[in-house]
């Protein structure tokens, strides 16, 4: 008899350890990622599950259910999914934006409604509703009435149809649905993608469906190890790194990224990161030897991001509004004054994302 991993999904197999859903018995209720996932808190087999986002969302669409689509506050823009309403062919989607409690309090949920909904009016991206939600590792109060308005939501606008969980890899889909249907039998982690196929989780008169999550490989999420990944990914407040400067500076997140302003007076610039990254400021003259010389000993984590192997961003014009010069799936700097260039030196692939601040 074909058995399904209960955490997520994938055909049980003991054929190819490195293929998805590899056992070494077949009695086993999980495969060994998951199980590895769920007792170990790491992933040891590859991220490249080779998972195609266009056929996820083309199984999602063909639901024809009510979709709530996830999205971590923090990973804002790597959590954006471009022509959302047409690969669904649905205007029928609840967001709910997790992570609200790694963003200072000092930001109130007006702001970040504000926020959220002028990025979705930029990115042509129309929703039903939005829950914000933060605290949902902590199964406290406030993590309780995140999922009670959830389970509301459902209420309200599911008349009859099922429910389709989903979003980009690490937004909290999984986390969420367990809290919902107080269980655990789905895969929770801090590395993307632990969700390898549609999971169907049968209801009263309905299903709810978790589905993987959808890669994106324009994210540093995408290059990094499981260990690098617990530095980048922040689970406590974020606290905000507050920089003056009045010549010209570079900024070094860890061996990630790096940010070189050049100046034509005074200047802000104030970092989100996790607190686990280390910034490294130094004057620009000086940045390529710095990186060089320093690459993965004083900046890490790094990937290969030797100057040949880095792509360079810049941004526009400086004007009298702060800007947010965002790198994918890692933080952002939010820069401010008299500024007269910005730029910005990621390894190629990783995407970065010039924004109205957000704070």
């Amino acid at each position: 008899m074909t058995k399904y991993c209960k955490g997520c999904g994938a055909k049980l197999q003991n054929d190819d350890k490195d293929a998805i859903g590899y056992v070494p018995t077949l009695d086993a209720s999980y495969c060994e990622r998951c199980f590895r996932i769920r007792h170990y808190g790491d992933v040891t087999i590859s991220m490249a599950q080779k998972i195609e986002s266009n056929q996820t969302l083309d199984k999602i669409a063909k639901v024809k259910g009510v979709i709530f689509w996830v999205v971590d506050l923090f990973a804002f823009e790597s959590n954006m999914i471009s022509r959302l309403n047409q690969k669904l062919d649905t205007d029928e989607i609840v967001l709910v934006l997790t992570k609200r409690d790694v963003l200072p309090k000092t930001l109130s949920d007006k702001k970040i409604l504000e926020f959220v909904n002028r990025r979705l009016d930029e990115e042509g991206i129309k929703v039903k509703d939005i829950v914000i939600c933060g605290y949902l590792l902590k199964h406290n109060e406030q993590s309780k009435a995140c999922i009670d308005e959830i389970y509301s939501k459902i209420q309200m606008y599911r008349k009859g149809r099922d429910i389709v969980f989903m979003g980009v890899a690490n937004a909290g889909k999984s986390t969420i649905l367990n809290q919902l249907l107080a269980m655990e039998d789905l895969t929770t982690s801090r590395h993307p993608g632990t969700t390898l196929d549609l999971v169907p989780i049968e209801q009263d008169g309905y299903t709810i469906y978790d589905t993987p999550g959808i890669e994106n490989h324009h994210s540093v999420l995408t290059f990094l190890n499981s260990k690098d990944l617990k530095m980048v990914i922040p689970t406590k407040p974020i606290k905000p790194f507050v920089s003056q400067i009045y010549e010209d500076q570079s900024f070094a997140a860890a061996g990630l990224a790096r940010l070189d302003i050049v100046v034509k007076g005074k200047a802000s610039v104030v970092g989100y990161f996790s607190r686990s990254l280390s910034i490294h400021r130094g004057k620009l003259e000086n940045a390529d030897n710095l990186w060089n010389k320093h690459l993965n000993e004083m900046l890490v984590p790094c990937l290969d991001t030797s100057m040949l192997t880095m792509h360079t961003f810049q941004a526009p014009k400086v004007t009298n509004e702060k800007l947010d010069v965002v790198i994918h799936g890692l933080g952002w700097f939010c820069i401010s004054g008299q500024i007269q260039d910005v730029y910005v030196r990621v390894h190629k692939g990783i995407n970065v994302t010039f924004r109205k601040a957000m704070i």
